[in-house]
């Protein structure tokens, strides 16, 4: 009779899968965000200067942190992985560029005084190469296998605020805070030029339509586009219905998510250009970056906010679909992970996918139909 009713006994149902992640908290508002090359993980630094890794995953309780790191003096600007994910680059307020070890967060290097104003944004270009803009307009590349600056130009009047680099690895680009972008030459390490100054501050660039199309965010709510090799003058420029564009991330080819002062997060389709959606809000508060996986399923972004929501939120429009919005933070600040409104989000874009009229969507991306914003 007990081998029989062992027999009848159902095996444990498998864990349920969430739409995304579970909530990740922090101690003090995230200034930066980056997502892995190839591993489920994310790295965030604060305006204390910390710095957390975190490894998620849509598995109920098994998103956890991995490590912290304290080194840093001030408020942690910037960070960003290492072509091969190995290495994890931070750049802070205090001046400083660390390099630290993804697996165990060992601080490797740690470069003092590395500029003569503070540092503002950092950007990989292979594995021996790094590139770092600071406050006063400075762009220094780094020789990490030097351990020195192999060339350094104070072209911009203002901060440089995010820089790009073309497939080649050859020519940089750079955003600044006096509404010019700057070209250089890496190859051969030089200044190329300056653009014609834009209304009001460049605040992100990212290259498209296979390298041929620069965009360009600004604090004034406007994509300026550039040719490529025509980096003088604009070639188009589309005003969002937005306060600004303060970030940018391009998820395919065409399509740029943008961030903007007024909390929303919005996919903007680029030649022809137009707004495609809304993928998430944070109640008014500015969001401060974004970041997507390289194969393009999953964004994230940081923002300051003092809520905390969980919701199944439903879009506004023509159609009326609903899709699960995890908005999952705790404590006054934070990152969150999630769709809708709150301190930060990590979006499946499987399931938030965006467009304006059905069967308007991204190939790969479902068939979420949000409301224009």
């Amino acid at each position: 009779m007990a081998a029989a009713a062992e027999e009848e006994e159902e095996p444990p149902a498998a864990p349920r899968l969430r739409d995304t992640p579970e909530d990740i908290s922090l101690e003090a508002a995230a200034n930066a965000i980056a997502l892995h090359p190839a591993r489920a993980l994310l790295a965030a630094g604060d305006v204390d200067g910390d710095v957390y890794l975190y490894g998620y995953s849509c598995l109920p309780g098994d998103t956890q942190q991995l490590w912290s790191s304290g080194h840093h003096l001030k408020s942690c600007r910037d960070v960003a992985f290492s072509p091969d994910g190995q290495r994890l680059f931070t750049v802070s307020k205090d001046k400083a560029i660390h390099i630290l070890t993804v697996e165990d967060g060992r601080l490797e290097t740690r470069i003092a005084k590395a500029h003569s104003a503070a540092l503002n944004c950092v950007l990989p270009i292979d594995q021996h190469l790094l590139a770092t803009g600071d406050d006063g307009g400075e762009l220094k590349v780094w020789d990490l296998r030097k351990g020195e600056a192999i060339l350094e130009s104070r072209q911009h009047e203002e901060y440089i605020s995010a820089m790009a680099v073309d497939g080649n690895k050859k020519i940089l680009l750079t955003a600044s805070g006096d509404g010019t972008m700057g070209v250089f030459n890496i190859k051969r390490r030089r200044f190329e030029l300056l653009s014609e100054p834009q209304n009001g501050d460049l605040t992100s660039v990212a290259l498209l339509k296979r390298g041929k199309k620069v965009a360009c965010g600004c604090s004034e709510g406007t994509i300026y586009l550039f040719n490529w090799n025509g980096f003088g003058a604009t070639s188009d420029r589309f005003a969002l219905r937005a306060e600004s564009v303060d970030c940018m991330v391009p998820i395919t080819e065409s399509i740029v998510c943008t961030g903007s002062l007024d909390g929303v997060i919005r996919a903007v389709n680029i030649l022809p250009n137009r707004v495609l959606g809304c993928v998430g809000q944070h109640l008014g508060e500015p969001i401060e970056q974004l970041a997507v996986t390289p194969d393009g399923q999953l964004l994230a972004s940081c923002a300051h906010d003092q809520k905390t929501y969980e919701r199944r939120r439903r879009p506004q429009g023509r159609q009326r679909q609903e899709a699960t919005a995890m908005i999952v933070t705790e404590g006054p600040r934070g990152l969150w992970f999630g769709g809708g409104q709150g301190q930060g989000l990590l979006v499946d874009v499987e399931v938030l996918g965006w467009g304006d009229k059905a069967g308007y969507c991204p190939k790969g991306w479902g068939p979420m139909v949000l409301g224009e914003v």
